[in-house]
């Protein structure tokens, strides 16, 4: 995947954020476009951005629901007959105490963050194996996928989650000599909006932690502070798909609470906390 002219991309979250950035860097490198999102007028926003000539299908869709998500995929084919870039990008965020959480708190996170790369992974990566060409998926996860993070269980969960289904994807699809790379992007504290993703949380799954607030504040005050910006991370990830490495790490200093927590599980000590 050293060149993308030509080739076709697959972003889901591609309203805002990390999937807007791809989008127009996937633009700049010649590929066709299919664009997708819950939220509309964003992904309408992300096309007006594009450069002029740009091939780009947008399609409202919940990734939730794997239905919609096998929609994607039929249109996208249709209109491309193939696509060898595949990012399962959309992503939702909340914050509290675990025993203050609410069933639709998890079922709305990981329903998107977890299942929404599920669905992505069922529905492209076998039409992906039969077209027989190079082609590579990065799934967005977070360094939450890799540490243990007071008061975002639900988000650190359903990042453990895309991290290792990530993993198990790589070996299966080298045991089947695909020509289908795989990366996991783990960023940390980066300015997207998804601090404010309950915007876009469906209204039948409303019921959220009461205790929330002030902890979704700091996470948001946190984002802010971000040294690194959503278009940094994107030429990261396309850079590293060309280069075809696995973990995406934008943010090098949460190395040393990488190696902690790994040393606690293999020392078999108490699990210290990476962000006292």
């Amino acid at each position: 995947m050293k060149t993308l002219a030509g080739k076709v991309a697959v972003i889901t979250g591609a309203g805002s954020g990390f999937g807007r950035e791809l989008a127009l860097l996937c633009a700049q490198e010649g590929m066709r476009l299919s664009l997708a999102d819950v939220d509309e007028k964003g992904l309408e926003a992300t096309r007006d951005l594009l450069p002029a000539g740009t091939a780009a299908l947008l399609q409202r869709c919940d990734v939730s629901q794997g239905w919609q998500v096998q929609q994607l995929a039929d249109r996208t084919y249709a209109e491309y007959g193939s696509a060898q870039l595949l990012f399962n990008n959309a992503g939702v965020a909340v914050a509290g105490p675990t025993w203050t959480t609410t069933e639709q708190d998890w079922e709305w996170v990981l329903g998107v963050n977890l299942m929404g790369v599920v669905h992505g992974i069922r529905n492209f990566v076998p039409r992906m194996l039969k077209q027989g060409d190079e082609c590579h998926i990065v799934n967005t996860a977070s360094v939450a996928g890799l540490l243990a993070v007071p008061a975002s269980s639900v988000y650190c969960v359903s990042k453990h989650g895309v991290v290792v289904m990530s993993e198990c994807l790589h070996h299966e699809l080298q045991a089947a000599s695909a020509q289908i790379g795989v990366s996991v992007l783990c960023p940390a504290y980066v300015n997207t909006g998804i601090a404010d993703a309950a915007r876009n949380r469906p209204g039948e799954l409303a019921d959220a932690n009461p205790e929330a607030a002030a902890y979704e504040e700091r996470v948001r005050q946190a984002v802010k502070k971000g040294k690194i910006s959503a278009a940094d991370v994107a030429r990261i990830t396309i850079d590293a798909v060309k280069e075809n490495r696995f973990y995406i790490l934008t943010h090098p200093a949460i190395k040393p609470a990488v190696e902690m927590r790994l040393r606690d599980i293999v020392d078999g000590g108490q699990p210290r906390n990476p962000m006292p």
